[in-house]
């Protein structure tokens, strides 16, 4: 019933309980009966009438309350008190019958929406819906429900026949582990969608399998010598599996393999059944329930594969399990900004900020970025490298956390396709972190992979220019893979080893798995290493027992091999040392060039590469970052050239380093024997060890040669000297761009990642003048220093710029050379790369000099022709003394350039080519320090090494260097260095001692002698080359680092 507006309320007017208007209809609203004839009802005016003198009722009983507390006597304040307490309850019902409505309609809009969500879920639901070209796959799940009971018979057949056996024989406390119990349960894997990706190769077929696995799964085990029972009862398996069918064959079956691999790391989740008692298994302990679903996990994902081979003697198998990545990926995590503030303090009445740090993902490769302290806007710019396997597909993923002493609060992440950074070349953006606030600046280069050595010497010269850091950057990569092994040495008793191989770069070392109970394993794996300079680089191989303690054989490989191999690819037997006379190791060794090619990087603002850009040029890819710059368009070099600094760095001392020596296993505490590690543009240096010492003073003076390109960063590491592996003390980064804006830095600096620790550090910018009137003012200056090496800072810094040359004489009458050049003054060296198969070389490359004796040193400028083998056919020498380059018009300005025409080249050339004289430097030099050690009475002598050896067979030799003190032949003067394996530029910085009065050394004579091993079996050495040091007209004051000519045995004077 309504009430109208002028109604007031009633106490007796009660609402009903509201009613479902599709149950009953209003009475008021009653439509009228068609077959009444249209005429109207009596009961209808009736019950309005009764309606109305109810409402009239109503209104009178309202009165009656007041006439009664009238005829009893009582004050108004009664009557308002009772009107208050009946207004306050019909609020309340009022409010809650509103709630009631609301309610009601609340839950109707529910039903409706709910329906119709459920209807549009029931449409969405399938992927080959939503995704066209997503195929719906239910015919495959009805074969695989039918296969899923025999497939449970191969498990059960697999796990007892190959893997119980193979966990028997992994760990002695396993023998007497066995299967108990497979089944894989009635509940089969099914196959939501599937996805086939045309047009990616011609030979292979590629699917992406979306699979759903909610298993029954039952697998006991037990360790009957523990009495320890375990297993899985239910798993749950959820994700992406790429299926790749290759290679196509023209015979049946057409497949020639099958790999299975997981793109992104799937969503696992095993119920385990006495975990628990398994983990108390001695050589388990350290083991987890997580540690093991993550093993599990990462087995499952990209570079691990599973491949089936489908027919027999497939070629190149390692090749399909372990391929060669689609490229590299350069990752620059720069900096973050607007990230949300996860710190509180006083309870949360204080709202702090964050400590950033980033994970960076690749499938199982994870980088972890160093943590910012109370920042929302941090700058980490780190740099990472991933190997790309499978494009498209594989994400990079960046989180972004705030670093806690609990747990670590989430602050977002970000994904991108690596398709998207092929595409691009190089991406440079900012990305929005989802599941929380802020961006990540993120700067992304695709490396392609280069089977030839031709641009190794550009991507060398491009990174000494790049900062980067924790590592730098990478010039090559090599893939590993390694096959097998014969006839390795038995153990003791005659007992078959578990071998295992261990493949060392540098500090980088990878292990193969134990193949049990044979000396001939077969191990079929493949590892991957980042190289930063394959030229200089060892691949160090050893051949162990699972136990690590026997060596079953060694083998140590320079990489420098596989630049002059066919495609980078060494495919052979190796033989194997410190092993059985037929012990052998099968190896391929794949190499590539990482190469950066992208428009966007401007060559001509990096430093080592003047000249402008000339239009004409013939190289097709104009703008790469890595590529030879076109020929300049002038005779002399751009205004970058000749503009660097020298940077000074003052090693002063360090306070409140860390105390890592111990003593009585660890009952003691000692201190340390600190040393200091700088790093800046290519370059490292390290100073001396200070014994037992926690506040060193070290005061020593180190310089480079710095260009004024932005970003560049000095790392300084701190290290404790030990006899096996050095303890780390701390480290610090500082940037050089307010040290080459102001020129000078004098501070304090605070040693990161560790508790205590600081160091004092004295930077000079040295910017050079062309002008020679303050040389005895600088001269001065420096013979004023106070420090260890004085007599080597430098006074001037020399620049040279290489263009070409012209008319080199042909090689055997008629083929063309393959000339380089290298530049020598002092000790220091550049080489410049080689341009194969022209007498006109064009290198347009320039290189930078410290001069220390201006007035003595000397530059040596020499033409070298390489053939294939690596062998130096011949060369050209020339070489002015540094005193002398003002009267030179071609040197003058210290910026040689030589443009010179053919006939003064080959003029100045003649000399060494004429046969009635002998050739300068036919045999080579040795590098040697000798000076006398006057507070204990030692004459000391450092071998450093060796370059431009002659080679006399197909194979570089073996060189190491004898030492003889003459008259003496006794072995109580000799002294031998290490053996260097297949090198003409040998490296050794050897140390040696002789105990002997200072005037007993000056009547002495240093025989150097430089021989190389005849033969395998022979005793028989070769010598290389000779010379004799007279003391006596040797400066033993000194220690000068000298290079010293080689010369035969008939002639052996000193250089």
């Amino acid at each position: 019933m309504e009430r109208s507006p002028g109604e007031g309320p009633s106490p007796m007017d009660q609402p009903s309980a509201p009613s479902d208007p599709t149950d009953q209809p209003p009475a008021g609203h009653a439509k009228p009966d068609p077959g009444s004839g249209g005429q109207p009802a009596g009961p209808g005016a009736a019950g309005e009438a009764l309606a109305v003198l109810t409402s009239f009722g109503r209104r009178l009983l309202v009165l009656i309350p007041v006439y009664l507390a009238g005829a009893v006597g009582l004050s108004v304040g009664f009557v308002l008190f009772g009107l208050a307490l009946y207004l306050g309850w019909r609020r309340v019902r009022d409010e809650k019958e509103r709630s009631l409505r609301a309610a009601r309609q609340l839950l109707d809009d529910e039903e409706q929406l709910t329906a119709k969500t459920l209807y549009m879920s029931h449409r969405e639901l399938p992927a080959w819906v939503s995704f066209p070209d997503v195929e719906k796959a239910e015919w495959l799940n009805k074969i695989v429900a039918q296969v899923w009971p025999f497939l449970g018979q191969y498990m059960e057949k697999l796990l007892a026949e190959t893997v119980a056996p193979a966990v028997r024989g992994s760990n002695p406390h396993l023998q007497t582990f066995t299967f108990t119990r497979v089944e894989l349960g009635e509940k089969p894997l099914r196959i939501i969608g599937v996805k086939v990706h045309p047009g990616q190769r011609k030979e292979q077929i590629l699917l992406d399998l979306n699979i759903s696995y909610v298993g029954d799964v039952q697998i006991d085990v037990e360790v009957k010598k523990y009495f320890c029972k375990a297993g899985v009862k239910g798993m749950q398996l959820h994700g992406v599996l790429r299926v790749i069918l290759e290679p196509l064959i023209g015979d049946l079956p057409i497949v020639g393999a099958v790999s299975m691999f997981f793109i992104r790391r799937p969503t696992l989740d095993i119920n385990w059944t006495g975990m628990t008692n398994l983990l108390d298994i001695p050589g388990l302990s350290s083991l987890s329930d997580t540690m093991i679903m993550d093993s599990i996990a990462a087995f499952l994902v990209l570079p691990n594969r599973l491949l089936v081979p489908l027919v027999p003697d497939l070629q190149d198998v390692a090749q399909l399990r372990s391929p060669l990545p689609r490229g590299i990926i350069r990752i620059h995590l720069l900096a973050a900004r607007g990230l949300s503030s996860k710190d509180k303090y006083v309870k949360g009445l204080i709202e702090g900020k964050s400590d950033p740090y980033a994970l960076v993902r690749l499938g199982t490769q994870t980088f972890c970025s160093r943590v910012i302290d109370e920042e929302l806007n941090p700058q980490w710019g780190e740099t990472y490298e991933v190997m790309v396997h499978e494009v498209p597909g594989q994400e990079i993923e960046v989180e972004v956390f705030d670093k806690d002493p609990d747990k670590d609060d989430f602050l977002g992440r970000m994904k991108l396709d690596v398709g998207k950074v092929l595409q691009a070349g190089v991406l440079d953006d900012w990305f929005p972190l989802q599941g929380g606030q802020g961006q990540v600046h993120l700067r992304l280069e695709w490396l392609s992979l280069l089977s030839d050595a031709e641009k190794l010497e550009q991507v060398l010269q491009w990174n000494r220019g790049v900062s980067s850091r924790p590592e730098p950057p990478s010039a090559a990569i090599l893939v590993i893979y390694l096959d097998r092994a014969q006839d390795l040495p038995l153990k003791k008793g005659n007992k078959e080893p578990n071998p295992m191989v261990q493949l060392s770069i540098q500090d980088v070392t990878q292990e193969s798995k134990a193949v049990y109970s044979t000396n001939c394993p077969v191990w079929e794996e493949a590892f991957r290493f980042f190289l930063q300079d394959p030229q200089s680089q060892e691949l160090d191989v050893q051949v162990k027992d699972d136990s690590r303690a026997l060596t079953l054989g060694a083998l140590t490989l320079p990489l420098a091999r596989l630049l002059t191999a066919p495609e980078l690819i060494l495919d052979q037997w190796f033989q194997l040392s410190s092993s059985g006379p037929n012990s052998r190791l099968y190896m391929k060794l794949v190499m590539r060039i990482l190469y950066l090619d992208s428009s966007e990087i401007c060559f001509s603002t990096m430093p080592g590469y003047p000249g402008a850009w000339d239009v004409d040029s013939e190289n097709p890819q104009r703008g790469s970052s890595v590529d030879a710059p076109p020929r300049p368009c002038h005779t002399t070099p751009d205004s970058q050239f000749g503009t660097e600094h020298v940077l000074r760095i003052h090693v002063l001392e360090a306070q409140d380093l860390i105390a890592k020596d111990r003593f009585l296993g660890g009952l003691v505490k000692g201190k340390s024997d600190p040393y200091v590690k700088l790093k800046l543009a290519g370059r490292s240096f390290r100073s001396h060890v200070v014994r037992e010492d926690l506040n060193p003073r070290w005061n020593e003076v180190f310089e480079v040669i710095v260009t004024s390109v932005p970003g560049q960063e000095l790392e300084v590491e701190v290290f404790d000297k030990d006899l096996d592996k050095d303890d780390f003390l701390g480290r610090y980064k500082v940037s050089l761009t307010t040290v080459l804006n102001s020129g000078f830095l004098d501070e304090w600096l605070t040693l990161e990642d560790v508790p205590s620790g600081r160091l004092h550090l004295r930077l000079e910018r040295l910017t050079p003048r062309p002008t020679a009137a303050e040389l005895e003012e600088v001269l001065q200056v420096n013979s004023l220093i106070q420090t260890q090496k004085s007599a080597d800072l430098a006074v001037a810094l020399l620049s040279i710029y290489m263009e070409r040359a012209e008319d080199l004489p042909l090689q055997k009458g008629t083929k063309q050379p393959s000339p380089y050049a290298t530049l020598t003054v002092g000790d220091t060296s550049h080489k410049t790369k080689t341009i194969s198969q022209t007498s006109a070389p064009v290198w347009d490359e320039s290189a930078s000099f410290l001069v220390r004796k201006p007035h003595t040193e000397s530059l040596e400028l020499q033409i070298l022709v390489s053939q294939h083998s690596g062998v130096e056919a011949h060369s050209h020498s020339y070489s002015h003394s540094s005193s002398s380059l003002s009267e030179e018009p071609e040197l003058s300005g210290g910026r040689p350039h030589f443009t010179s025409s053919a006939p003064e080249l080959r003029q100045r050339l003649t000399h060494v080519d004429s046969p009635l004289e002998a050739p300068a430097r036919p045999l080579g030099q040795v590098k040697l320090t000798v000076w006398y050690y006057s507070e204990e009475r030692k004459l000391v002598s450092i071998v450093h090494g060796c370059r431009a050896l002659r080679q006399n067979g197909r194979d570089p030799p073996d060189p190491y260097v004898s030492l003889l003190l003459l008259p003496d032949k006794n072995r109580g003067t000799k002294r031998k260095t290490s053996q260097k394996k297949r090198t003409l530029s040998p490296e050794f910085n050897e140390r040696f001692e002789w105990e002997l009065p200072l005037d007993e050394a000056q009547r002495r004579k240093l025989d150097v002698s430089v021989k190389s091993n005849s033969s395998f079996m022979s005793r028989e050495r070769e010598l290389l080359g000779k010379v004799q040091l007279d003391l006596a007209e040797t400066d033993l004051s000194q220690g000068i680092a000298r290079w010293y000519d080689l010369m035969d045995d008939k002639d052996k004077g000193s250089s």
